[in-house]
């Protein structure tokens, strides 16, 4: 494939990553709406339950008399915050991972085995999911707003990226390792070896870096983070994997050799070889 038909290739499937991502984000905006809401809702009640007896009882530093109480306000609502503010954030991050992903998906077509661009599009959409989410929310979970330390914000935000960072370099490396391993013990067993290999340095990892010891109240309930943790999971699962089986659908009509977009034909029964590369 030439060069300037490749660039254009590429092009046509960062457009069609980035219109899967939208449709996986509406998707995920749905369920995040529905089961993670109501457990943001239930946390932000609960602690303005436990900080309204402080002020009843006079803990807070009265104002002076000649300067009247001035209340904070809200410079946005809580309505606002749980439709269009989670619509545009879910939507912003589902197009801009589904962008990289698709450009990953270019990278990796053709280069991990006689794979179609459907099964290409679900590995790199399990691979991203893994990575970018579940490895680094097993060292640290995600928490509902308003029940660890304030003060700790930005260490523990440094955190989660650094894990988010190291993952995706460590499944780099172990992707790189696999392919030169393939030679010598075969795509199964060099396979087999590089991902064993990113669990343990992954596993490594999570015991040397600090836990969050202050990201959840004891007082907490349980229950409840957990139905929040879940809700999130459960959102990251129902994105990538929204994501991997449109785009895959998308891809692999863009692939699809000419004389095949016409009669409909699996290109493999037509060609008898695997899908076009990108390069």
């Amino acid at each position: 494939m030439s060069t300037s038909t490749s660039t254009s290739t590429v092009r046509t499937l960062l457009v069609r990553g980035m219109i899967a991502g939208v449709v996986a984000g509406l998707l995920a905006f749905a369920l995040a709406y529905v089961v993670g809401e109501p457990s943001i809702d239930s946390s932000i009640a609960l602690e303005e339950s436990q900080s309204a007896p402080a002020h009843e009882h006079g803990d807070a530093a009265p104002a002076p008399a000649d300067e009247p109480a001035e209340e904070e306000e809200e410079l946005v609502t809580r309505p606002v915050q749980s439709t269009f503010g989670l619509a545009t954030g879910v939507l912003v991050y589902s197009v801009a991972l589904g962008g990289i992903a698709a450009l990953a998906f270019a990278l990796c077509l053709g280069r991990v085995g006689r794979l179609r661009p459907r099964a290409t599009a679900a590995l790199v959409a399990g691979a991203a999911f893994t990575t970018v989410y579940l490895v680094p929310f097993l060292k640290y979970p995600a928490t509902p707003p308003a029940v660890g330390n304030p003060d700790t914000i930005g260490k523990r935000t440094t955190l989660f990226f650094l894990m988010i960072v190291l993952s995706v370099l460590i499944a780099i490396v172990a992707v790189i390792a696999g392919r030169r391993l393939a030679p010598k013990l075969g795509n199964w067993n060099a396979t087999v070896a590089a991902g064993g290999g990113y669990v343990v340095v992954m596993a490594v990892a999570c015991l040397l870096l600090p836990a969050n010891t202050d990201a959840v109240k004891e007082t907490f309930p349980a229950a409840l983070l957990w139905e929040f943790r879940l809700a999130s999971l459960a959102v990251q699962a129902l994105l990538w994997t929204a994501f991997g089986l449109i785009f895959g659908a998308l891809a692999e009509r863009v692939l699809r050799p000419p004389d095949t977009r016409v009669t409909g034909q699996d290109p493999e029964a037509v060609t008898g070889a695997s899908p076009a590369r990108t390069g």
